[in-house]
């Protein structure tokens, strides 16, 4: 394996960890933000994040996309 594909696996990792991070999270704070009695407003925040979170995933996932394209030929 060579040094370049190591590091796209390593980026598709992170964005993995990044997408499931964000969405437990996201869900998280859906369940326990009513209980603690949190105003909707944060509720707000918490999917703002979360959208940032994926956003910026599939940009990564699209560089990863392009450099495996660019690398084929």
């Amino acid at each position: 394996m060579s040094e370049k594909d190591e590091a796209i696996a390593k980026k598709g990792r992170t964005v993995a960890l990044v997408i499931a991070g964000a969405m437990l999270i996201w869900m998280g704070a859906q369940v326990i933000g009513p209980q603690l009695g949190m105003p909707g407003r944060f509720a707000f925040l918490f999917d703002f994040m979360a959208i940032g979170a994926l956003v910026w995933a599939l940009v990564v996932a699209s560089q990863i996309w392009r450099a495996r394209r660019d690398d084929k030929g």
